[in-house]
């Protein structure tokens, strides 16, 4: 076997702690809140707001959401240890110390509400810090180990982007903000319940009380079925009170059918493979309303 440099190692070293500390922040995850708070940007400005408030208001988002996720897998370290999903997570492995990781993470959240204080206004770094808190404090250190509500409750938090959104453009929230938090509110339980379906035993060796765990599959799939009827009923709403055009409607009818659609499959076979398929699907949909949502307005105002 070739032996490195100590050169060599110690690049390799550093590579692997880049690594270790992006995969703390769980980048899909940010990639996620940033679709929604972009095109959320787009509505409230009518139009295409500056490129510098953009860029100001994802990084200051982004920022805020990594430090949250940094501390989740801090306070979750031993769930992760036990569940085959999460096993490969730095603190599991070690590549990291769960010092270290609390650091960086209250680094970033320091850093994300300066920068949304100083380069957007200070509701957007309130309300995107408040997010961590109510993350941290009342999902992942109370609600995700006792309640099989825990999701519902918790999927507040990943709402907050759009009120982010919202505010950086605005500087208040009003009736359609809080719209748009809902639908991302009831989003998500089915999206995650659809995931928790698939590794339900994770959770279960674990002691998480996800629905699936807790609930037999046929009420789990019930519980699904109804948050996506309701979850299309939001969008519609959104399009009263939001002002939006025949675009975002008629993406918003097709795009909650074939949701719905997912969720009867799901209903009927009752199987972690249609649970994957609508999982899979939670995501597509929820880009592609956003993506609808910023197209509808640059129709009708440019």
């Amino acid at each position: 076997m070739i032996s490195l440099s100590p050169a060599l190692q110690g690049i390799r070293s550093r590579g692997v702690k880049v690594r270790s500390y992006v995969a703390l922040t769980k980048p899909r995850i940010i990639e996620l809140l940033l679709v929604t708070t972009l095109p959320t940007m787009f509505v409230a400005r009518r139009g295409v707001p500056s490129l510098g408030l953009m860029a100001a208001t994802l990084v200051g988002g982004a920022l805020a959401a990594g430090g949250a996720n940094a501390i989740n897998m801090v306070i979750d370290r031993d769930i992760d240890k036990v569940m085959h999903r999460t096993r490969h997570r730095p603190l599991v492995t070690g590549d990291l110390t769960p010092r270290a990781a609390l650091v960086f993470a209250l680094a970033l959240e320091v850093a994300a509400f300066v920068e949304l204080w100083r380069a957007v206004n200070l509701l957007s770094a309130v309300l995107a810090v408040s997010a961590t808190a109510f993350y941290v404090f009342v999902y992942t250190l109370w609600l995700k180990r006792t309640s099989a509500q825990n999701i519902v409750i918790g999927g507040a938090a990943g709402a907050v982007p759009v009120l982010v959104g919202w505010a950086a453009v605005t500087d208040r929230l009003g009736w359609a903000p809080l719209v748009l938090f809902a639908v991302i509110f009831v989003w998500t339980p089915p999206h995650f319940w659809a995931l928790a379906v698939r590794y339900r035993d994770d959770y279960e060796a674990a002691h998480v009380p996800m629905l699936p765990v807790v609930a037999t599959m046929a009420r789990t799939a019930r519980r699904i079925l109804v948050y996506t009827v309701l979850l299309v009923g939001l969008t519609v709403l959104f399009d009263w009170v939001g002002h939006m055009g025949a675009l975002y409607l008629s993406s918003a009818l097709v795009l909650g059918a074939v949701f719905i659609a997912y969720a009867v499959r799901l209903r009927r076979q009752e199987s972690a493979q249609a649970a994957m398929a609508m999982f899979r699907y939670s995501i597509t949909y929820l880009t592609l309303l956003f993506a609808a949502m910023a197209g509808d307005v640059l129709l009708r105002f440019h």
